[in-house]
């Protein structure tokens, strides 16, 4: 390689270094992990608080059959496989309490399996 070549060859490379590592870092922080386990015939927690317009994920695990989780008013509708998991992003947009039923027939005491997110500012 030529010299007149070497210069610009390494002034490129050292603007691209400092393009990829020179990122500015996110601002937005990393979104809190909710467990939340279903079983026959509850969730685990049954109920949690939540801040308003803060991100969460929550992370629906099943410890034996099928479950769901739906909450109209927050847009929630999810359904766990069979010993599965399933995410859901979620921020809230208004404050108060809104309770979510199972919705997948899990058995016999499905009408009562409930779960409740309460937001508050």
């Amino acid at each position: 390689m030529k010299k007149t070549y070497i210069v610009p060859a390494a002034l490129a490379c050292f603007l691209l270094g400092i393009t990829v590592f020179m990122q500015p870092a996110s601002t937005e922080p990393a979104a809190k992990r909710i467990e939340v386990v279903a079983h026959r015939f509850a969730f685990s927690p049954a109920e949690i608080t939540l801040k308003n317009g803060e991100a969460v994920v929550l992370v629906l695990k099943s410890s034996d059959v099928s479950h769901g989780l739906r909450i109209h008013e927050l847009n929630i509708d999810a359904k766990i496989p069979k010993g599965g998991t399933t995410e859901v992003r979620l921020t809230p947009k208004e404050t108060g309490n809104f309770v979510g039923h199972c919705s997948v027939f899990c058995g016999s005491g499905h009408g009562e399996m409930t779960f409740a997110i309460h937001v508050v500012e």
